[in-house]
């Protein structure tokens, strides 16, 4: 009776710590950066070679901790 008892001690236990995805947190949530980047391709019209021409990204950080952007390559 004792080990009946004890094993739905536990199982009630774990359900009550595990099952609320909370432990090891102090009421926060963590914080993470959420990248939003509207248009990851641009496709440039014809031009004559040798003239310069320029493209903006917009890159947003939707999230609550700061964004690092790193390893930039061109296409």
């Amino acid at each position: 009776m004792k080990t009946k008892m004890l094993a739905v001690f536990f199982v009630a236990f774990s359900i009550l710590l595990f099952g609320t995805g909370t432990v090891g947190l102090t009421g926060q949530s963590l914080q993470t950066p959420s990248v939003l980047i509207p248009e990851s391709r641009y496709t440039f019209s014809p031009v004559l070679d040798g003239t310069e021409i320029t493209h903006d990204f917009i890159i947003q950080n939707k999230g609550d901790a700061p964004l690092a952007i790193e390893k930039v390559r061109t296409g």
